[in-house]
């Protein structure tokens, strides 16, 4: 019996893995420290900021224990000038507002230093690596962002700001606003998805690629069935063009084969 499921990860098990995302929140009270999988939670001291998984801010905040605050980009400014950004590219080649830097990656202001950094991990044998999104601070608030640097979607912005906006939306700089902004934003980048037709044609025959950079997880999620669906139609169509052509050229050869063949048989009766 086939799986009902599609294949690959479908938009709930998306937002599922971005409550792992870590946010920052201001406890209301004075909380004892969590032994988690993901790591220790130290312990909640108000007014101190706490960064914690955004699966546990929710419930901190339905039970009116916290508030949490807003990553920058999700801000009205902030969603306006990358909402200015992605207008402002309309064709489907580099069209998608740039990602947010990893880690160790050199960003505008280097000399930035309160801006938050992923934190080195280490395998059990002993060799370094940097976890990826969401296991990045890409949603930690900041009390100013750095000069001069257009602010950036996270891997997971849908899927956060839609979380924070049904659960803390009193927590937000108005609410209204960003949901109009992130509902704009979303309609923008997913008409650019499916304008890429031509070069999701170069792409099934090998000619070229699809670039997906700065595109988000939910946003591959919904993508997924049209872009596959697309993909595998073209791969057909020109299946059955590639056959075609070939059928074409192995009649023509027949056809001078055969031709070849009379005007030689032609030559010898004419010789004495």
């Amino acid at each position: 019996m086939a799986f009902p499921l599609p294949r690959g990860i479908t938009p709930p098990e998306i937002s599922f893995l971005a409550e792992m995302e870590m946010v920052s929140i201001l406890p209301r009270q004075r909380l004892e420290g969590l032994e988690l999988l993901g790591g220790p939670i130290e312990p909640l001291l108000p007014p101190r900021r706490a960064t914690l998984p955004l699966w546990l801010a929710l419930l901190l905040k339905r039970q009116r224990r916290a508030n949490i605050l807003p990553p920058s980009w999700l801000h009205p400014e902030s969603l306006s000038l990358i909402l200015d950004i992605e207008t402002q590219h309309g064709d489907s080649k580099g069209a998608f507002s740039p990602p947010p830097p990893l880690p160790n990656q050199p960003s505008a202001q280097e000399h930035y230093q309160k801006r938050p950094v992923a934190i080195p991990h280490y395998t059990p044998d002993g060799n370094r690596y940097f976890p990826s999104s969401p296991f990045l601070p890409q949603n930690v608030a900041v009390d100013q962002g750095p000069v001069g640097e257009a602010p950036r979607l996270p891997f997971h912005w849908l899927e956060v700001g839609t979380m924070l906006l049904e659960a803390a939306s009193d927590d937000l700089v108005d609410p209204d606003q960003t949901r109009r902004l992130l509902k704009e934003l979303r309609e923008v980048r997913s008409s650019k998805m499916r304008s890429g037709v031509d070069v999701l044609d170069s792409a099934a025959v090998g000619g070229n690629v699809v670039s997906l950079t700065g595109v988000g997880a939910m946003e591959i999620g919904e993508g997924r069935g049209f872009i596959s669906g697309v993909v595998d139609g073209l791969r057909r169509i020109g299946a059955s063009k590639e056959q075609a052509r070939r059928e074409q050229m192995a009649g023509e050869m027949g056809s001078g084969g055969y031709g070849a063949t009379q005007d030689d048989d032609d030559d010898d009766d004419m010789e004495f």
